[in-house]
């Protein structure tokens, strides 16, 4: 069985490449390697996702199971007053997320390693990032966006980028389920990205 992008201790050897990308009218340059999500580029959910997210200057964001750190860095680069911290399960993942918040300046964000939302238990976020592990399940996911919103302040909104053919309307009727408001801001090339905001 292949090697899962969500594995804790990636075995697959290292094959290393950068690419550069501009987002949000910056270029950033990215160094990926196997065993991480989208280990050839930024990927088009990815993609939709950054340049759809609404992050305040002073916001702190979380990137949830960041990978190689590409909407932490985004975001942190639209918060030049704010803080961006990312967080992954995948050890390799986070050694890239670090070195590449280190090669575009980034010096608002930080790179926590540990499974979901407990490397960041007690914090409470502006926004709360995420293209998630479909393949882990819907269980997972769902699980991880129920548990975001005890992670947003009030006003807070958590993003998220699902294909539709794997299950994003499905997904936006859970998000209402546990929201005050979803929105679908953006959709493309095969993927939607939702938004859901805590209210009270």
């Amino acid at each position: 069985m292949a090697e899962q992008y969500f594995a804790r201790e990636p075995k697959s050897r290292h094959e290393e490449r950068e690419f550069a990308v501009t987002v949000r009218g910056r270029q950033f340059r990215f160094l990926t390697d196997s065993g991480v999500f989208a280990k050839r580029g930024l990927d088009r959910g990815t993609e939709l996702l950054a340049e759809a997210m609404e992050i305040g200057p002073s916001f702190l964001t979380l990137d949830l199971g960041c990978g190689y750190g590409a909407l932490g860095a985004v975001s942190a680069a639209l918060a030049p007053k704010g803080r961006a911290v990312l967080t992954d399960v995948n050890a390799r993942a986070v050694a890239l997320a670090k070195r590449n918040l280190e090669r575009n300046g980034l010096l608002n964000a930080e790179v926590r390693r540990g499974d979901g939302f407990r490397p960041v238990e007690g914090l409470l976020f502006d926004a709360v990032v995420t293209n998630p592990p479909i393949r882990a399940g819907k269980d997972v996911v769902q699980g991880l966006a129920r548990r975001a919103r005890d992670h947003l302040v009030h006003g807070g909104t958590l993003w998220m980028v699902v294909r539709t053919k794997q299950g994003a309307p499905s997904y936006r009727k859970f998000l209402e389920s546990v929201y005050d408001e979803v929105r679908e801001p953006a959709k493309g090339s095969g993927y939607r990205v939702l938004a859901a905001t805590r209210r009270l």
